[in-house]
């Protein structure tokens, strides 16, 4: 099992939830973060002081599939979140150890 996290621009969030659940995936975990990399952000006045807005708003999406899907997600991910701007985000797949429903107690792939 792999642990994806995609850090995406808001405004891709419904297409890519929706293009997702067509794809059968049933459980994801949504966060609103805020971030900064290559996109440097912008210069604000805030009490006649410049201040540099280099936070900006992105959605986390974390998702755990089996390993066979890895791929398929990652490039529908891909497909769905790019805009060919700074700024598109980045994805992260993270080994998983164990995974246990805690309702059943399945354990593994089952609990996925």
């Amino acid at each position: 099992m792999k642990k994806i996290e995609a850090i995406i621009r808001p405004a891709k969030l419904e297409a890519l939830k929706e293009a997702l659940l067509g794809q059968g995936m049933k459980g994801m975990t949504l966060s609103q973060v805020q971030g900064c990399g290559n996109s440097h952000g912008w210069k604000e006045y805030y009490r006649g002081s410049e201040v540099i807005v280099n936070m900006l708003p992105k959605v986390k999406i974390e998702m755990v599939v089996e390993d066979a899907k890895v791929d398929e997600v990652v490039d529908l991910i891909c497909r769905t979140a790019r805009t060919g701007e700074v700024g598109d985000g980045k994805i992260f797949v993270s080994p998983i150890e164990e995974c246990i429903r805690i309702r059943t107690g399945e354990r593994g792939v089952k609990a996925l």
